[in-house]
């Protein structure tokens, strides 16, 4: 069996890989996800909601003395090259796939998820700015491979431990969220709205990926400030319109999404029925790959800001994850229970196609079409900076061009992918990165809560004295 065979998937394969899928994704692996997130949640004091305002504020009014700090690129444009990772086919295609197999109540638990790991992505990203480093090339390097070494006194497993991390970041980059859902994603959107086919996709987002990559973290923030923020709002907008022609709709859809999630869901057109446990395996997995809050790939890029206080850049960073799953998610979650495309014969970007046609019959199916392959596109970017990252860590500046000319050649394979095997192959490796990154979080519990509590009483020392 070549290469290719491998992943455009004897059904014995596919066999394997869900095997495999559901070891990484068991029981123990959910708990761990969301336990951290809870116990980071009441040991930082609900730092979500309470200080949910003030980041948002930190978001919208940046503050000008920033551009003096040490980094590469402003807080504002980390925050976005992240969200250029983040916000791509696992707000719509994941979110699809999530419904499909889990049915709506995989969207509760991405919601859960998403909460708790707020928390999450808020302490990982703060850690990455403390324990930073700079390279060979004079740029910054940071996250959980930097502040595994750099944070943890234990070095007898703190070297492998991160090793075992920058390794699993690559795999992610090459097989996982990096390329090839994203590939995928953009050819079946490019084919669906523009009656493009797949070859000539491939041809085009090699090229133009090789176009923006080549110019580093820069040359990406530079894309991500533009385009992100535009097609979010873009998407947004379409999936209110949808809403709202509907609205008589939300209740019985909100009810449908909490009822799924606590009882199995039965069989109903081309749906082909769910148990609980497969609804929380798939929202909270699905939710991962969205947000990637616990994955520890955001802090790859808030390492880079240029911002003094470590705590402030994890609040920027933890807004993320608001934006992508309780706004993104959330309403291609709701398009696609309200216009009943999930138990449609239907599935990944063809499922969302076909609920935005039945939304907005003229112009519905270009609005995800487009949106997707923007964000598809971002995507690529973001992990060909955050795999660049990983190489960096394990061989240094001498393995970056070797590494991006890898990439670039592998984004062409994703159009030859089944999606199946896209999929269950993203949510492996997936898993394998989060392990360490959480270990680490907890191994420094301690440093996070002290940080924050140094940073939020310097505020208020700093409002008494005005």
């Amino acid at each position: 069996m070549d290469f290719l065979n491998l992943f455009t998937a004897e059904p014995e394969m596919v066999t394997f890989l869900k095997a495999i899928d559901s070891l990484v994704w068991g029981p123990p692996l959910l708990l761990f996800l969301v336990g951290t997130g809870v116990y980071l949640t009441l040991s930082l004091g609900f730092i979500q909601v309470l200080r949910l305002p003030l980041a948002l504020r930190y978001v919208i009014r940046p503050d000008p003395s920033d551009k003096e700090n040490l980094g590469d690129i402003s807080s504002f444009a980390a925050l976005t090259t992240a969200l250029a990772a983040t916000i791509g086919t696992g707000n719509i295609v994941g979110v699809a796939t999530a419904i499909k197999a889990g049915g709506p109540g995989a969207l509760f638990w991405m919601w859960l998820a998403a909460f708790f790991g707020m928390a999450t992505k808020y302490a990982e990203c703060m850690l990455a700015v403390k324990y930073r480093t700079i390279d060979e090339n004079g740029q910054m390097a940071g996250g959980p491979m930097h502040y595994i070494t750099n944070g943890l006194s234990d070095k007898v497993y703190s070297k492998p431990l991160a090793t075992f991390f920058a390794f699993s970041g690559i795999c992610v980059a090459f097989f996982g969220i990096g390329i090839f859902p994203q590939v995928n994603a953009i050819a079946d959107s490019a084919a669906i709205t523009l009656n493009v086919p797949p070859i000539y996709t491939a041809v085009v987002i090699t090229v133009l990926v090789a176009m923006v990559t080549i110019g580093g973290i820069r040359s990406i923030s530079k894309v991500a400030l533009v385009v992100v923020p535009f097609m979010a709002i873009a998407y947004v907008i379409g999936c209110l319109i949808i809403i709202a022609t509907n609205l008589e709709s939300i209740p019985s859809t909100i009810a449908l999404i909490i009822r799924s999630a606590f009882t199995p869901t039965a069989a109903a057109g081309g749906f082909l029925g769910s148990t609980m446990i497969l609804a929380i395996q798939m929202g909270i997995a699905r939710g991962v790959f969205s947000n990637e809050s616990g994955l520890g790939s955001a802090p790859i890029a808030a390492a880079a800001a240029r911002i003094k206080e470590p705590a402030k850049q994890g609040l920027i960073s933890m807004t993320g994850t608001f934006f992508d799953t309780i706004i993104v998610c959330t309403m291609t979650g709701i398009v696609l229970v309200m216009t009943g495309a999930w138990t449609s014969e239907y599935e990944g970007a063809y499922m969302n196609s076909y609920a935005f046609s039945t939304g907005i019959e003229s112009i519905g199916a270009y609005i995800v079409g487009i949106g997707l392959m923007f964000f598809a596109f971002t995507t690529i970017l973001g992990w060909n900076y955050y795999g660049e990252r990983c190489v960096q860590f394990l061989v240094g500046v001498r393995g970056i061009m070797p590494y991006r000319i890898i990439y670039i050649a592998l984004v062409g394979g994703g159009v030859f992918l089944t999606l199946d095997t896209i999929w269950i192959l993203a949510d492996i490796v997936n898993g394998l990165m989060v392990i360490p990154n959480l270990i680490a979080l907890l191994a420094l519990r301690k440093v996070i809560v002290k940080e924050t509590r140094k940073y939020f009483d310097g505020l208020e020392e700093e409002s008494k004295n005005y």
